[in-house]
């Protein structure tokens, strides 16, 4: 074997095949062999603008000719000052202070460190483990790991792990019943009424799960989970690195419940697909507990490209994109398209389809029936990647009518071929 690059969640013995991609514009990528493709996934989540968006690259390079990066330790610089300021006014009211790091997981590790620093500076030292959700996915770092409960990427670690304590969805999804919801209320409040010493917080994916295998579950239950929390002393995460910026519907998902959450943390299509970074916003309250006189008091985390210039000028402009263009009403219209091909459709293969603003996902009954189809979607002009028992569509907001009904009839086609 001759790989150079170890590419992520491979055995690299198998020599999967990888399709090396030259160009990309729009929802379009274009292969080496000429062929291209409409990314259905944007990258992971993450380009929502699809790809070579003029005023992207123009902020790019407008901010790249003063400077590209500068430390955010002991200086400072406006465009990371005006993205934080952009920050705190378009997420939840309250959440006044924004921590810049490099990629998802690391700001989900400053999330959990944040919430375990508070309560020390508090007093409150045992006050370290955290509750999730089953079937969590908050990243592939260390402490990402522990809050989450997704074994196929942890078997390898699980024995230095140190797990906390895991709650259940209600079942029902998006519109759940009654009992439902007290069903699930009532196994999070036996926790925290059991172990709320020992427990700084709760950390969610809100209203749809990610890699756990796209969940979608009832905003009331964020909202009674967040009355409880504050009951029992615990601190409310909402992990909105994959919901954030509109894929569940709302600019962000705590908005579906009305909540505002301890803490906040964003990333993927937070900079648009362009540079990696990530923001771990948090309420007064919080933040104020850091304040002392003594550097014992205060957070010591500072990854080397937090607030990095370029990404906070390609942040920026990409919000201002989103609003202008009216993103949130195109992901309705996503939504619609989606139910109309899906909502109704059966097929003995599949499980079940959830559909959640610009998101649509596919759970078959068993993985077998879904081999061969990346190759399948790539042959018919699709980027499409299935992993595990789901295959996922989670399109670029701006791709074309007629590029969301050929993802759709792809994913239709597949199907009716294995129905024959």
């Amino acid at each position: 074997m001759n790989n150079k690059v170890w590419y992520p969640y491979s055995q690299m013995q198998l020599n999967e095949s990888r399709y090396k991609v030259v160009h990309a514009e729009k929802e379009y990528i274009t292969l080496d062999n000429g062929k291209q493709l409409i990314d259905g996934v944007s990258s992971w989540w993450a380009a929502i603008h699809g790809y070579n968006h003029p005023e992207l690259n123009e902020a790019l390079s407008e901010q790249a000719n003063k400077f590209a990066h500068i430390m955010l330790g002991g200086l400072t610089h406006k465009p990371a000052e005006d993205f934080a300021e952009k920050l705190v006014q378009i997420t939840p009211k309250g959440l006044n202070h924004v921590f810049f790091s490099d990629s998802g997981s690391v700001a989900v590790e400053v999330g959990l460190k944040m919430a375990i620093q508070y309560w020390s500076n508090k007093g409150e030292k045992a006050k370290c483990k955290f509750v999730s959700l089953k079937k969590a996915y908050h990243g592939d770092t260390f402490k990402a790991m522990e809050v989450g409960d997704d074994s196929d990427y942890q078997n390898s670690y699980n024995h230095i792990l140190n797990k906390g304590f895991y709650t259940s969805i209600p079942k029902g999804g998006f519109n759940c019943s009654k009992d439902e919801l007290m069903e699930a209320l009532r196994e999070l409040g036996s926790i925290l009424k059991a172990h709320s010493d020992e427990i700084a917080g709760f950390i969610v994916e809100p209203i749809m799960q990610g890699a756990g295998g796209f969940q979608i579950y009832s905003p009331e239950y964020l909202t009674e989970a967040k009355k409880m929390c504050s009951d029992f002393n615990v601190l409310f995460i909402a992990d909105e690195v994959a919901t954030g910026f509109g894929r569940t519907g709302k600019l962000f998902a705590c908005e579906h419940a009305s909540i505002t959450p301890d803490i906040l943390i964003l990333g993927k299509a937070l900079t648009a697909g362009y540079i990696g970074h990530a923001a771990t916003l948090s309420t007064d309250i919080v933040y104020d507990a850091f304040l002392g006189s003594t550097y014992e008091e205060a957070f010591m985390h500072g990854p080397t490209f937090m607030g990095n210039p370029l990404a906070c000028a390609v942040g920026l402009k990409s919000y201002e994109i989103f609003e202008r263009e009216d993103y949130l009403n195109k992901i309705k219209h996503i939504e619609t398209h989606f139910k109309v091909a899906f909502s109704d459709y059966q097929h003995k293969d599949i499980h079940q389809i959830r559909i959640c603003g610009c998101m649509l996902v596919i759970e078959v009954v068993d993985e077998d029936c879904v081999n061969g189809f990346k190759d399948y979607a790539v042959e018919k002009g699709l980027w499409l990647r299935p992993f595990g028992k789901y295959i996922y569509a989670t399109p670029p907001y701006i791709i074309s009518k007629e590029g969301l009904e050929f993802i759709i009839s792809g994913l239709l086609e597949w199907f009716e071929k294995k129905q024959l």
